[in-house]
Parts: C-alpha cells; structure tokens; sequence
C-alpha cells in the first residue's frame, strides 16, 4: 500500500506542478494581450480625438465660408443684373 500511495503522490505532484507551470505561462500571455490592448485603445483614442478636431475645425470655417459664398453669390447675381440692364 505504501508504494502506491507514494506513486500516487508524485504523480500528483508532478501534474501539480505542470498544472502551476502552465498556469504561470497563460497569466504572462494574458497580460502581454491586455497591455496590449491597453496600447491599441490608446491610439484609437488619439485617432478620435484628432479626427474630433478636424470636424470641429471644418465646422468652424464653414460657418464664414458659408456666409462668404452666400455674399459671393449676391454680387454675382447683382452683377448680372447689372449687365442684363446695359
């Protein structure tokens, strides 16, 4: 009886030990991934917030383009009526 259990306990203690060595090895890769994702939402959100710039800035300078191609408008058409009366 005392060979088995011997037996039995380092058989045990090795897949322990296996089981633990493993373990250790999948915590170290899940971190890499997480650090790694931690790095991808990072620049994600510089993409985001560069692109909210861009659309704000286009927002802001279309308010006077807008007004400027609404006054070009006005004297082109006064022009032409202009020259309708010559």
């Amino acid at each position: 009886m005392s060979t088995s259990f011997d037996i039995l306990v380092i058989a045990l203690g090795v897949l322990l030990g296996i089981f633990l060595l493993l373990s250790i090895i999948a915590l170290v890769f899940v971190l890499r991934f997480i650090a790694t994702l931690r790095r991808i939402a990072a620049k994600g959100e510089l993409v985001i917030d560069s692109a909210e710039a861009a659309a704000e800035m286009f927002k802001k300078a279309s308010g006077p383009l807008g007004v400027l191609r609404t006054v070009s408008s006005i004297l082109e058409t006064v022009n032409q009526h202009k020259h309708r009366k010559d």
